[in-house]
């Protein structure tokens, strides 16, 4: 499919439904790539086949090393271009950690795609457009747990905008190749934006004719989630399928640091068309990234807006450690 070809960007449906194979990443690193496997099943189930995977930054609680592991750096791995790589079970760091997409792997019985975000914008374009040859995929999903890819930089929770930034710019110079579509899974799950955040965000967008529709995680859903966490360490995608199996309340996950808000809004994915939502100029942390080189091109990008990022966090914790 080219991109003359793709089907309205309104019609979400068709747009799914025309595909011949969706590649659907979890974008901000870690336990996303549990939330994509919520989007890459309501794909299957309206008949669109789909390849899952994420990008090789570990959350600093698995992998204390700052930043993501570039492709010299994972071992055990098929590779399919100079930024992206098949996952399976055995895939780790040089030191022997799993990547979640490796522990995804093992759940899933199939490889997954693991893209490398170290080589900034430009590299994972070239990742997702490597993968998506090999794969055959003309669809890409980009999926976001808990909505801080929405983020103006200016919330007072928000902790990891980095990744997200550089994938869906990626996403965006991919995009002559194969169809972006930006999802967010469990609005608020993540303890960064809230609710009453992605939701503003969200209206925003729906005003500028960037917001494509909303899904729901179901009960069957959720509960393969539940059996995905087990193997993927995760808190913020755990907290969807508490959501979809009916939980309401307060809880708190990284060690207590973040609050989340338990409710059906959890259980939401929002969709979003991305190219739509940058021209608009709502997605500003995704435009100052653009042209990354790499990855600390990114992150001085952000610093230049005053926004902290998780690198900038994960390196003073080495220091410290150190």
């Amino acid at each position: 499919m080219n991109r003359d070809s793709f089907p309205s960007s309104n019609d979400l449906f068709a747009v799914v439904q025309s595909a011949q194979k969706a590649l659907v990443l979890g974008i901000g690193g870690g336990g996303d790539v549990v939330g994509a496997l919520a989007v890459a099943r309501i794909c299957e189930a309206l008949g669109t086949p789909t390849v899952l995977g994420g990008v090789s930054w570990e959350r600093a609680a698995i992998d204390p090393h700052p930043g993501p592991r570039s492709v010299a750096e994972i071992c055990h791995a098929r590779p399919l271009g100079e930024a992206v790589v098949l996952a399976g079970p055995a895939t780790s760091t040089p030191e022997g950690l799993a990547f979640s997409e490796a522990r995804m792997a093992t759940h899933l019985g199939t490889e997954t795609v693991l893209v490398d975000p170290s080589a900034g914008t430009v590299g994972a374009a070239a990742g997702i457009v490597a993968a998506a040859d090999a794969l055959g995929c003309d669809l890409l999903l980009g999926v976001d747990v808990g909505g801080d890819v929405l983020a103006h930089g200016n919330e007072p929770g928000l902790a990891s905008p980095l990744c997200d930034a550089i994938m869906v710019a990626a996403a965006l110079r991919a995009s002559d190749r194969l169809r972006p579509v930006l999802a967010v899974v469990g609005p608020g799950c993540d303890g960064e934006l809230s609710i009453a955040e992605v939701l503003e965000r969200t209206a925003s967008l729906g005003r500028a004719g960037a917001w494509l529709g909303t899904w729901g995680v179901t009960p069957g859903i959720a509960e393969e989630l539940v059996e995905a966490a087990v193997v993927v360490p995760t808190e913020a995608s755990l907290q969807v399928a508490r959501c979809a199996r009916g939980e309401i309340g307060e809880t708190h996950i990284r060690g207590g640091r973040r609050r989340v808000e338990l409710g059906p809004v959890g259980a939401l994915i929002l969709l979003f068309d991305p190219a739509v939502a940058a021209a608009s100029g709502e997605l500003p942390l995704v435009r100052a990234v653009a042209e990354a080189g790499d990855i600390e091109e990114g992150r001085a990008a952000l610093a230049a807006l005053g926004v902290r990022t998780e690198l900038d966090y994960e390196r003073d914790q080495a220091a410290e450690n150190a």
